[in-house]
């Protein structure tokens, strides 16, 4: 009776357990945007809510994700060492796909009154990335289909951005022009597969 029992809640857990993994492992090809779509199916109407919403263009949402984490939906920065050995606090509190800090998050729940938004649900991220973009555009008239300067207003803020402070940072003017590279390539692919996917065939 007892292993009925077990079985029986196996069956009701396992299910459950295998979706939130799907959900959030990474695509296995984050390099193409049509592959990620395809196997993620939600993500694209969760992309394209957020274009409609803000302006940002899908590929330049999906260009960000990938330079700040991979699609690694718990994604942390490394740890600074204690002793050069002893694993101690983290580099910053950054977090989630967008690898976003505590503060900024707190002023995008506040500022969209989206309070139960979390930094490792990807429809919250890119609903995040559109809104920061949109900020970006009011504040310093970055167009929101750059991916350059919306790149370095992501990571250095749009006060340091305004202060030029990119410009002290050869290494992050480098990052931004693969951010730039990257989110060319998302769009030539999205226009390739962006009739199937607004088809919905993906859902199926």
């Amino acid at each position: 009776m007892r292993r009925w029992r077990f079985l029986a809640a196996v069956a009701v857990v396992l299910p459950a357990v295998l979706a939130v993994s799907c959900t959030t492992s990474p695509p296995r090809n984050i390099h193409d945007s049509c592959s990620i779509f395809n196997e993620k199916g939600g993500w694209y109407s969760d992309a394209l809510d957020s274009e409609k919403k803000w302006g940002v263009p899908v590929y330049v949402q999906l260009a960000i994700i990938y330079q700040e984490s991979r699609f690694v939906h718990d994604a942390k920065p490394p740890r600074k060492k204690l002793l050069w050995v002893i694993p101690w606090t983290r580099l910053s509190s950054a977090y989630g796909y967008g690898q976003i800090k505590d503060s900024t998050w707190n002023w995008y729940r506040k500022s969209t009154g989206h309070r139960w938004a979390d930094r490792d649900d990807f429809e919250d991220v890119v609903d995040f990335i559109g809104w920061y973009g949109d900020v970006s555009h009011r504040k310093l008239g970055i167009s929101k289909r750059d991916a350059y300067s919306q790149y370095l207003a992501y990571h250095e803020g749009q006060g340091g951005f305004k202060r030029k402070t990119y410009k002290r940072k050869p290494w992050l003017i480098k990052v931004a022009k693969k951010v730039s590279r990257r989110a060319a390539a998302y769009k030539v692919q999205l226009e390739q597969c962006k009739d199937q996917l607004d088809d919905g065939w993906w859902f199926f």
